[in-house]
């Protein structure tokens, strides 16, 4: 495969901008922070001109870091390997096997019966199952699932009232499939790579801090996300595209899906159990503060609390799979989850974690997350409001040309040392940037969903691009003011107050 003229530009100017950045001294008597600002351009411009695959530039750090004296190979390759890639790892695991039983497929199925009735009623239906698998499984795989299920349905309206009447319908679910696949995995750590990217960099910028658990993520970002789809679905059904009454769905396609699934196996129950299991202890590890009600977490009734974190559950419900053999004839493996789970990993991305974590620990150790954070000491009056609101209109609008991961791992480091300069809560930053980076609606280059939904055929980029735009505005409006007013409360910052542990990062 040919480089495109972009990636070949990115190729020689990475190189090119990195030596330049080693004739500057950006700190006398500190020549470690010039050396980690080269290292940091050269790996973003390789990674959003894609100049070499994204996973091959996260290894970047490994040689560098080691040639340019910033961090030893020893220090550096422990970096690639923490909790938050086994939290990914497990989870991964889990969603793989729930695709093999074909489970994913029998709860997508069953929401859309539950919910569809009308045409608009069939897009939410589609909507809610995409963003509920989204929320734990691949958005892709998500995508890759329902684009069949609901062309099945657009083949039978094209041949009953012909594909122009169709095309409204076929338009609106489409891109309702897409979008929703990126809207749910907002809603969890695991749903969505950038989630647990920042997961892991805001603990290395920040290391006397709390980390951020899974259900306390769940709780702040699962109305936003739950929001963002209802607008979706409006905007699809009610401003751009309307149906007739005389057009009818045939809902006979999904019941004749469900039922060609036959009775629940008795791997797909086990899935089940094993994944309510996993979901519910991801959630209540951790207190829950609902205001002036605290759920307690589990696990305060076990010894080593403070050893347990999100990846021990993950890990721990996955081998449980190892453990409980199949009962079916034609299975390929002797247990529910085999060995050939570890093929379907992405190690790809699991290497982009890698390298941004790498670079986080980079800017950290150098010193040139203090030395960018006082070049923006100026911003110190700037008002938290409108500075998410900025960011939030960057992320989203960069990541409809660039990896969503790649894009939020550069700017989380950056974004961290400005919330210092300005002595605010840096959460107050990064999260809405993270959250932004999952709402490109506007191009198919811009996240797997769009790309999967435009390869059907029935969608143009400039359908995509108008409804993409308003709901890129909405986003950035939604994830501004909901995170202020709500996630705030619901994390418990303090708007006004700069938090000791990020003061004492910033000397």
């Amino acid at each position: 495969m040919t480089r495109s003229s972009s990636q070949k530009v990115g190729l020689i100017l990475g190189p090119l901008a990195g030596c330049a950045m080693l004739f500057l001294d950006l700190d006398p008597g500190n020549p470690s922070v010039t050396r980690m600002a080269a290292v940091a351009v050269l790996m973003a411009t390789w990674w959003i001109t894609e100049a070499i695959p994204l996973s091959a530039t996260a290894l970047v750090p490994l040689v560098l870091y080691p040639v340019l004296g910033i961090l030893k190979t020893s220090e550096t390759a422990p970096i690639y390997v923490n909790s938050t890639i086994f939290l990914f790892v497990g989870g991964f695991m889990i969603a793989v096997t729930m695709e093999k039983w074909r489970l994913h497929k029998r709860i997508a199925l069953w929401i859309i019966k539950r919910i569809g009735g009308g045409p608009a009623r069939i897009i939410l239906g589609f909507m809610v199952a995409a963003s509920f698998l989204s929320m734990w499984i691949s958005n892709t795989a998500t995508a890759i699932m329902m684009v069949p299920i609901g062309l099945a349905i657009v083949l039978q309206l094209e041949e009953k009232f012909g594909r122009a009447a169709s095309r409204p319908f076929t338009t609106a679910l489409m891109l309702g499939i897409a979008y929703s696949c990126s809207l749910g995995g907002m809603a969890t750590l695991v749903g969505t790579p950038p989630n647990l990217s920042f997961a892991r960099i805001f603990e290395i910028s920040f290391p006397t801090a709390e980390s951020i658990a899974f259900g306390q993520w769940l709780v702040m970002a699962l109305p936003i996300s739950l929001l963002m789809v209802a607008i979706a679905w409006l905007t699809l059904t009610r401003v751009f595209y309307r149906f007739p009454t005389s057009f009818k769905v045939d809902r006979n396609v999904v019941n004749r899906e469900y039922s060609a699934l036959g009775g629940m196996t008795f791997e797909e129950r086990v899935v089940l159990v094993v994944f309510s299991i996993t979901a519910l202890g991801w959630v209540f590890r951790k207190d829950l503060i609902f205001g002036a009600l605290t759920l307690p977490g589990w696990s305060r009734l076990v010894p080593n609390a403070s050893f347990i974190d999100d990846a021990t559950v993950a890990v721990a419900m996955a081998m449980v799979l190892f453990f409980i053999p199949t009962r079916s004839a034609d299975a390929d493996s002797r247990m529910v989850m085999g060995v050939d789970v570890f093929t379907h990993i992405p190690w790809n991305i699991v290497l982009l974690f890698g390298g941004g974590f790498a670079l986080a620990q980079g800017f950290q150790s150098t010193g040139l997350s203090e030395l960018i954070g006082t070049r923006f000491a100026g911003l110190q009056d700037v008002p938290p409001l409108a500075m998410i609101t900025i960011i939030c209109g960057g992320l989203t609008f960069l990541t409809e040309l660039t990896s969503n991961t790649a894009t939020t791992e550069m700017i989380l480091p950056i974004l961290a040392s400005i919330a210092v300069a300005m002595k605010t809560s840096p959460l107050l930053l990064m999260i809405p940037a993270t959250l932004s980076a999952s709402c490109a609606f506007m191009m198919p280059v811009a996240t797997p969903p769009n790309a999967i939904v435009f390869g059907s055929g029935r969608i143009r980029i400039a359908e995509m691009a108008r409804v993409g735009i308003v709901l890129n505005l909405v986003g950035i409006l939604v994830i501004s003011l909901v995170f202020y007013f709500v996630g705030t409360a619901v994390l418990g910052i303090e708007t006004s107050e700069f938090p000791t542990w990020a003061e004492s990062e910033s000397g």
